[in-house]
């Protein structure tokens, strides 16, 4: 499952070093590398309007459409998307990870893992049983708040460093960072 936020909302952070259409071609390159990435699975795009559900329909996604802000509400209906199709493990990865090749090392049966970014701050992937109590607590502290949450529902726990899926783009920073792995030989 991959939240997709409006393509010209996306990285309102970054408003000071690209420009508006510089931040929509990045954020859907992004979310299409995600997307690819999740191949062969079955892929959901929770978003909330029709550009952005035209798009994840063009490339084979089912769209659940979540009106609701937030992306906790949103992960939320994604869930129930998945579970009423009767998956029964979810992988919740953020639509900004330029470097998502695959998937296919996150999802432990009957277990939590989870991929926080590169400064163990956020978690950019988070795998789960679909019918876990655990809910999701993303926002500044993510990492540490899933791993609590985990733990509180009884949850086994994996945590899986990769370099690939620990860069998210929200800074500038993060910008420099991606320039640099793809220069670096």
């Amino acid at each position: 499952m991959i939240p997709v936020k409006s393509f010209g909302l996306a990285k309102g952070r970054l408003a000071d070093s690209l420009s508006a259409d510089e931040r929509r071609d990045l954020s859907r390159t992004c979310a299409e590398t995600v997307v690819a990435a999740a191949a062969p699975w079955p892929v959901y795009v929770v978003c909330s309007d029709s550009e952005t559900a035209r798009w994840a329909h063009s490339l084979g996604a089912r769209v659940v459409l979540c009106e609701q802000p937030g992306l906790d509400t949103a992960v939320a209906a994604g869930r129930a998307a998945v579970r009423t199709d009767g998956l029964d493990h979810v992988v919740i990865a953020h639509a900004d990870l330029p470097l998502a090749r695959t998937f296919a090392g996150v999802p432990r049966a009957g277990r939590v893992s989870l991929v926080p970014d590169r400064h163990r701050d956020g978690t950019n992937v988070l795998s789960m049983p679909v019918d876990s109590a655990m809910p999701t607590a993303y926002g500044p502290g993510s990492f540490a708040n899933h791993l609590d949450l985990a733990r509180a529902s009884g949850l086994e726990i994996d945590v899986i460093d990769d370099p690939d899926l620990a860069l998210d783009l929200d800074t500038v920073e993060d910008l420099d960072e991606l320039s640099r792995r793809r220069h670096t030989p």
